[in-house]
């Protein structure tokens, strides 16, 4: 069993919160849903860096494998569920690495305002800290579509966005607005902003 597993297995037999953990090198691109940001990512792994992809689409596939119900559009509460479960391993599975990694979406995506979630949900997001500047990607309504793992439509995506801002400025972090432009000048944003917190 892990250090990590012990400290936070104590902190809660304890009822007190253990120590956030924080990492620089973990940098979040995430925003409105069909606003680029897979492409983004692409382009990013292309260039040799690490890119953990978003757990969502991937939940979405194996409950549409097995005829599950764990869908956003079906059950959001058991979807989230998973999703913060895989947010946590993805986080320390790479814990090891001081290289930039470029996550798709972040546990911050899976709280919901106005909603009623278990209190694990708030205190996973303030406990697993990711580098302070996150990345959105804005609407972008030309080049949004909708696929099998994507049914909302894009006022769905935009609310999504909106809410994202809120979250993330929430938990202290500050937001910077991906600009509508090609996917290579986007790369070649995100590299300049992220000088310094590691190398591919």
């Amino acid at each position: 069993m892990s250090k990590l597993f012990l400290l936070l297995a104590f902190g809660v037999l304890m009822n007190q919160p253990s120590l956030p953990i924080i990492k620089n090198n973990y940098v979040v691109i995430s925003g409105c849903s069909g606003g680029g940001k897979s492409s983004l990512l692409s382009a990013l792994a292309e260039k040799g860096y690490t890119v953990v992809e978003e757990p969502g689409r991937q939940i979405v596939k194996e409950q549409q494998t097995i005829d599950g119900d764990a869908l956003p559009w079906v059950n959001l509460p058991k979807f989230l569920e998973l999703a913060l479960s895989r947010y946590i391993y993805q986080f320390t599975a790479h814990s090891h690495s001081e290289q930039t990694i470029f996550f798709d979406r972040s546990i911050i995506d899976a709280l919901q305002l106005g909603c009623s979630q278990g209190p694990y949900f708030q205190r996973a997001a303030e406990h697993f800290r990711y580098n302070p500047r996150v990345f959105l990607v804005p609407p972008w309504e030309e080049i949004f579509a909708n696929d099998s793992e994507r049914k909302h439509d894009f006022a769905a995506a935009k609310k999504e966005f909106d809410e994202l801002l809120i979250k993330y400025k929430n938990l202290g972090y500050e937001t910077v607005i991906i600009p509508k432009m090609s996917i290579e000048e986007r790369v070649d944003f995100i590299l300049e902003a992220v000088k310094g917190c590691g190398s591919p």
